[in-house]
């Protein structure tokens, strides 16, 4: 069965974007010559992703090319929205719909995230790895790893590194 792994930057203070749900901040951090913090690794892994609608937003904002155009990618919304390049929207139920994905042949999932996506699919217990990339800064607001209600579970910690640019990283399994 493929896994779904939320691999994500996040400030000191757990947050992973502003409150308007920019990432900006994580351009203004140094990172070494050479450096991606696994994300080659994690591309290599994948062959779909799963993202919320907010998330997708911002992706496209970026003003480059869009990121994963060799991957299948999931965008999941509350209301239709219309076709658009690359991704395919999803309003159904969105724990039934990932139970089938992880089912289906492939490579893992990625799940980009948001917060609120990340809680849905954490609480259903279909977050199977989290590797999480603490960035030395503080943000004070904006939106957290998990938004609201996310359940109690207690995780393993499978490893950690940590980087000359004070970035730790720490992945945890599923107990």
């Amino acid at each position: 069965m493929r896994k779904i792994k939320l691999y994500i930057a996040v400030s000191l203070d757990g947050k992973i974007a502003k409150p308007d749900g920019s990432v900006n901040w994580l351009h203004e951090l140094p990172v070494p010559e050479g450096e991606d913090y696994g994300y080659s690794s994690l591309m290599e892994s994948v062959d779909t992703t799963l993202m919320g609608h907010s998330t997708y937003k911002q992706i496209i904002g970026f003003d480059i090319p869009f990121p994963y155009q060799d991957k299948t990618n999931y965008v999941f919304s509350r209301s239709p929205q219309p076709e658009a390049e690359f991704v395919e929207f999803v309003s159904e139920n969105v724990e039934g719909f990932v139970q089938k994905l992880k089912e289906q042949e492939g490579k893992d999932i990625w799940l980009i995230g948001g917060g609120q996506l990340n809680t849905t699919l954490f609480n259903a217990d279909l977050v199977d790895e989290i590797l999480i990339y603490v960035m030395p800064i503080v943000l004070g607001e904006g939106i957290s790893l998990f938004g609201d209600f996310p359940k109690e579970k207690v995780l393993k910690l499978e490893e950690t590194k940590s980087y000359s640019s004070s970035v730790v990283m720490m992945r945890y399994t599923m107990e």
